[in-house]
């Protein structure tokens, strides 16, 4: 047995923590902060209570963050309207965060490689992508006559689901890049032509 008395009081770890965050960050940044991680459409009032703050702080701040581009809104029930992270700022988070990792040479090889990949799948599979795959799937079973079907592993349709993924991103970003480059040459030239 020890001589140590047990603590007064139990702290909510928690609890702490969400003090912590709130008392080091802005309503702005903590409500950008909840929505950078919500896919499904939520209502105001529930995005307040995970950043915690007020239900009309949250409101203008998703209004400005949704006129910034970075949120999406959706109609809620009784004329509301639900919140979600935009698909458009999702892909150009990853396609800044893959320029920021790779070059452009290294991508460009890394996209033939994902194409060459993804006819692999489409070879495998006999058909162009992974629905096209599932509606086969379910006319066979529908038009089943006795023969066994093949089982095909559902590991290997997620692998496909994911490279095309990648592949949209990978895209994304060698465009973006590429729109990049036409900026900085087009500059350039008008610095250029500017006298001294």
């Amino acid at each position: 047995m020890s001589d140590r008395d047990p603590p007064a009081t139990f702290t909510d770890i928690n609890e702490a923590v969400g003090t912590d965050w709130e008392s080091n960050t802005t309503p702005y940044e903590r409500i950008r902060h909840v929505i950078s991680h919500t896919y499904s459409p939520l209502s105001a009032d529930t995005v307040a209570d995970n950043a915690r703050t007020a239900p009309k702080t949250a409101r203008k701040h998703l209004n400005t963050l949704a006129d910034e581009g970075f949120v999406e809104t959706t109609p809620g029930e009784h004329g509301s309207t639900r919140y979600r992270r935009s698909p458009e700022s999702l892909v150009m988070e990853q396609a800044s965060d893959i320029l920021g990792h790779v070059s452009t040479d290294e991508l460009v090889a890394r996209i033939q490689e994902m194409r060459e990949q993804l006819t692999e799948y489409q070879t495998e599979f006999g058909v162009e992508s992974p629905e096209e795959l599932a509606v086969s799937q379910t006319n066979q079973a529908l038009a089943e006559s006795g023969v066994p079907q093949e089982e095909i592993d559902p590991e290997r349709v997620r692998e496909w689901k994911t490279l095309r993924r990648n592949l949209a991103f990978a895209n994304a970003a060698l465009s973006i890049s590429t729109a990049e480059q036409f900026v900085d040459d087009d500059r350039r030239s008008t610095d250029e032509n500017v006298p001294a």
